[in-house]
Formats: C-alpha cells, sequence, structure tokens
C-alpha cells in the first residue's frame, strides 16, 4: 500500500512555451477533499479528472486517458538530488503525489483505489516543451527522456474525493506485465518494445494507435 502525500490542482498562466499561451503545468497543494470527476463533455464544464484543475492545451493534454497525472515522491527526490536544487510537490504538474507506489513501474490496466475514486493506469507522460519550459532545465527534454521516470497517466472508473493521506491501493493488476515505463521506452529510444504495447488491452487509445502506425511502417518496409 501507498499513500497520497499531496494532491494538485493547476490554475491557467501565461507562458511563451506553449502554443495556445498559457498552461496548466503550475500544479499547487491543496488540503481538505477533493473531487474526481468522471468522463463527461467538456462542453458543459466536464471532462473526467480533479475539480478545480485547469488543462489549457486540450489538443495535447487532458481527456479522459489522461485525467489525473501521479508522480512518486520517491522520484522527485531522485531529480532533486540529480539537479540539485529543491522540487516540491506538484513540481512536474502532476495531480498526484505518492510515496510508496513505484509508479513507473505500474501495469497499464492496474486499478488503483483512492479515497472513494478508482482510477486506471492507462498511459505515461511524454515531456514536452511546456514541461521544459516551466523547468528551466538545459536539455531537460533529453535529459528526462533518458532516465524514463515518467510516472502515469490514469483514467477515472469510479468518481469520488480524495485527499491527501488517503491510502493508494492496488486493487487489481494484470498480468501481461507491460508498465508505464515500458510503454515510455517503447515510444521514446526503444521501439524493439512497440510489440509489447500491444498485449495491454488498457493502453490509451492514442499510444495504441501510435505502436500500430509505427509497427505497419516497420512491417512494409
Amino acid at each position: 500500500m501507498g499513500v497520497l502525500v499531496s494532491v494538485n490542482v493547476g490554475r491557467a498562466r501565461e507562458t511563451a512555451h506553449s502554443e495556445v499561451g498559457v498552461t496548466g503545468i503550475d500544479k499547487r497543494p491543496v488540503t481538505g477533499p477533493v473531487s474526481v470527476r468522471a468522463p463527461g463533455p467538456r462542453s458543459e464544464g466536464g471532462g473526467s479528472g480533479l475539480v478545480g484543475d485547469t488543462v489549457c492545451d486540450l489538443r495535447f493534454h487532458g481527456g479522459d486517458d489522461q485525467a489525473v497525472y501521479a508522480y512518486a515522491r520517491e522520484d522527485l527526490e531522485w531529480w532533486s538530488d540529480r539537479l540539485d536544487r529543491p522540487l516540491s510537490n506538484g513540481s512536474f504538474g502532476e495531480n498526484l503525489t505518492t510515496s510508496g507506489v513505484a509508479v513507473t513501474d505500474a501495469v497499464i490496466g492496474e486499478r488503483w483505489r483512492i479515497g472513494t475514486a478508482v482510477l486506471q493506469v492507462c498511459s505515461m507522460r511524454i515531456p514536452c516543451r511546456t514541461f521544459a519550459g516551466w523547468l528551466d532545465e538545459h536539455g531537460w527534454i533529453r535529459t528526462f527522456t533518458e532516465q524514463a521516470r515518467p510516472g502515469a497517466y490514469l483514467r477515472v472508473l469510479v468518481p469520488g474525493e480524495i485527499r491527501v493521506g488517503d491510502e493508494v491501493a492496488v486493487v487489481d493488476r494484470p498480468a501481461h506485465g507491460v508498465t508505464a515505463g515500458v510503454v515510455f521506452r517503447a515510444l521514446t529510444r526503444e521501439p524493439a518494445l512497440l510489440p509489447e504495447l500491444l498485449r495491454a488491452g488498457d493502453l490509451a487509445e492514442q499510444e495504441r494507435d501510435i505502436a500500430c502506425n509505427r509497427l505497419a511502417r516497420v512491417a512494409s518496409s
């Protein structure tokens, strides 16, 4: 069992590192219960994720397969030592900062119960220029990619409320063994792993499509 050490939400702020001119990557810890919303039409103020959290560039962020982003406090500490700077909870734009959970090693399709909500691991984070601009570290995209500690995106299966101190209980784990880290490595530096992704039935549609398209190009070459 792990524990939720921080729940983080962001408000829109101006940035020169996004085509839409604003970003919600500046996630700040909040106290008290936070509602986790089930999928619903964004045009009606819905969309799955944490109530109060802002997603600005909907072409590349948000959506049901990127409803909640989780990152391990242990990995933030690892990066803090490497970068020689403190990294507070939410520094990587994560909604959930966990402890005692190997987030990058979470299996695609794995279900987490946190508070009264149930979330499912379905994808991982690919670094973008907004993330690089936010961290303000030279060569950040390359560095982040080389170290392959991407964290995990989760979809909302059961809406509910979460709060700091809640247990992060893995209530189901598929046997295929394809982790968020494997997906990241396959889509970045280790294309030989792409066939593995097709074994993960709950993989986010976008990542599955990318894997299929790349494998098709290899087969036809």
